[in-house]
């Protein structure tokens, strides 16, 4: 289809991206840096930021940075389960049989990351995503159970990601004992006008474009109206593209973006 059309070697903005070959934003460098003095640090994290801003794929590129022989990584999202779902599927991912009773199941966790980190000399990181939807009691729960040693060691990593209105939720006062705990906090920025035209470009050329496709209009229509957040630069321009094969369109201009913007209803 498209991709023959304007010589295309593969479908740009593809999921399954390499970190490796992304494009390096100021923000996403910035993110990964602060997670990587959480790694270096241990204990708690904070990575929040709006829909579509990349908080997934720089999860993924954190992740993918970490040496398995040093670290071991359980992720998790909130959205998968109940409470106790997530407590067990912890204790799963510490290579545990979960038990019944919530208090055993704080016990089991809490010796599962510390045989792991004290016997075998591996950190575990754990990454919970979604976590603007945690109930009150949920976010209570996790400044108990990752207590170790009366607050004096952190054997672990963990990285709480969510919406921008979970960093408000952690600063209300029946918080506070989880807020205090937390070393590291990021919230990571939509992409600024000069860097769309620059992540844009970047990515058709990974896509092996050898020229430019889109005019300097349709690049301003799209950083307009995706107002710099990644997942609808993607969409948008990938709906553009089909547009302009359909129109038989040598190069994407701001006529066909907006025909893409009106079909996706932005």
């Amino acid at each position: 289809m498209y991709k023959s059309f304007y010589s295309l070697a593969k479908a740009p903005f593809s999921k399954d991206i390499n970190p490796k070959d992304a494009y390096g934003s100021k923000d996403y460098q910035g993110a990964l840096g602060a997670l990587q003095y959480l790694q270096k640090s241990k204990g708690m994290g904070l990575l929040i930021g709006d829909p579509g801003v990349g908080k997934t794929f720089t999860l993924r590129s954190f992740r993918e940075s970490l040496n398995p022989a040093l670290y071991h990584v359980v992720y998790f999202p909130l959205s998968t389960g109940g409470v106790m779902d997530f407590y067990r599927g912890l204790a799963y991912g510490l290579g545990e049989e979960p038990k019944f009773r919530k208090v055993d199941l704080f016990r089991q966790i809490q010796q599962g990351i510390e045989r792991m980190a004290v016997d075998r000399k591996i950190t575990p990181v754990f990454i919970l995503d979604e976590m603007h939807m945690a109930k009150d009691a949920f976010l209570q729960d996790l400044a108990i159970l990752f207590n170790f040693q009366m607050d004096s060691s952190n054997p672990f990593i963990l990285v709480m990601a969510g919406l921008p209105h979970l960093k408000s939720r952690l600063a209300l006062n029946h918080h506070r004992p989880l807020s205090q705990r937390v070393i590291m906090k990021y919230e990571i920025q939509p992409l600024s006008r000069e860097e769309v035209t620059f992540y844009l470009e970047h990515h058709m050329k990974l896509a092996g474009s050898k020229m430019p496709i889109f005019t300097e209009p349709a690049i301003e229509t799209i950083a307009t109206r995706s107002q710099g957040w990644p997942r609808v630069i993607n969409t948008l321009t990938v709906n553009s593209l089909l547009f302009g094969f359909q129109m038989k369109k040598e190069q994407i201009d701001e006529e066909v973006v907006r025909m893409a913007i009106e079909d996706m209803g932005l």
